[in-house]
């Protein structure tokens, strides 16, 4: 069954769709059911759909994805928002959005997510409640208390970084790791790091529609060249896929899990996203100059920098612990 809040019935029959039919977004819609137990009944070809439901799903989906590209969301934030989208109208199961629906689906969320999740979930959920006219039915993100200190264990840690660069060894995966970190870019700008940015020692990066200019350091420009020599790239993007397209956020993710046990490390620590983390928490143990770190890192606000730099709850004792000794007498 379908692992959402409130009662599903495991047995939708969605997706009334020819089997030859390769509309995107029903092949998504495909794979989003077969990764959730759900059944989908296919009929044979040319035969009528049994109603207009799941049409008008369809539909709706087509429409917010190309109300999303008109507003210039970027491609993983559209991927996030259709993804949320879709598993809130297969819980509904053919009822009509409410306040009242939305609120229980809130909260069913929130009994197995954390706020965070749940917040980045309902975000998707109501900017599609405001699409379809239904802005009534929108519901309050969580109230999310500032914390003081992170976790360790959700934290990567250099000596855990340097284990999985060793672990990869030569692959490309290795250098992709060592250019996240190395620069501070998001997984999805790793494709402007062309062979032509490396040549000049910079890169420029389109992102949430914002440019932004990034150095790439001396040693991590040598790092990149001597890739570029081995895997005869001269042009475009350094990373590439056995199809010569650039590497996508789930393959780069895929990569760095397969090293976890080869290199000892928590997989719960193991995102790309964690290599942006260490790069700011570094950066600013060195330089503790806020806001120019939210200018490397692409931040609108300040106050996203903060949650990068967030200390762990161990260094945060070793804080308090000097404070009171220095107090206490």
């Amino acid at each position: 069954v379908l692992n959402l809040p409130a009662p599903v019935d495991a047995k939708i029959e969605g997706l009334y769709t020819r089997p030859t039919c390769r509309n995107p977004l029903i092949l998504k819609l495909r794979l989003f059911y077969r990764r959730h137990n759900l059944r989908i009944v296919q009929y044979p070809h040319g035969q009528a759909t049994k109603n207009d439901t799941e049409d008008n799903f369809m539909n709706e989906l087509q429409a917010f994805e190309k109300h999303l590209r008109e507003n210039e969301k970027s491609p993983a934030t559209i991927e996030k928002y259709l993804r949320d989208t879709r598993a809130f109208l297969c819980w509904l199961d053919g009822r009509k959005p409410t306040k009242e629906l939305t609120v229980c689906y809130k909260e069913g969320l929130t009994e197995r997510y954390e706020a965070a999740s749940v917040n980045s979930m309902l975000a998707g959920i109501n900017s599609y409640l405001s699409f379809s006219g239904r802005a009534d039915c929108r519901v309050k993100p969580l109230r999310v208390q500032r914390t003081l200190f992170g976790s360790e264990e959700r934290e990567l840690s250099r000596e855990e970084y340097a284990r999985l660069v060793r672990a990869a060894g030569g692959a490309q995966i290795g250098v992709v790791m060592q250019t996240i970190c190395g620069t501070g870019i998001r997984v999805s700008e790793l494709r402007h790091i062309t062979a032509e940015a490396v040549r000049e020692g910079r890169a420029a990066l389109r992102n949430k529609g914002k440019t932004r200019v990034i150095l790439i350091p001396a040693a991590l420009r040598k790092l990149l060249l001597g890739y570029m020599k081995k895997a005869g790239v001269t042009t475009g993007s350094v990373f590439l896929s056995k199809n010569k397209t650039p590497l996508d956020r789930s393959t780069v993710w895929r990569r760095m899990k397969a090293l976890c046990e080869r290199a000892g490390v928590d997989p719960r620590k193991v995102f790309p996203h964690s290599l942006r983390h260490l790069f700011a928490r570094v950066f600013y143990s060195v330089e503790k100059d806020l806001l120019r770190l939210a200018d490397i890192l692409g931040h609108a606000s300040v106050n996203t920098t903060r949650i990068y730099t967030m200390e762990t709850g161990r260094q945060h004792m070793k804080l308090l612990e000097r404070v009171s000794r220095t107090l206490l007498t």
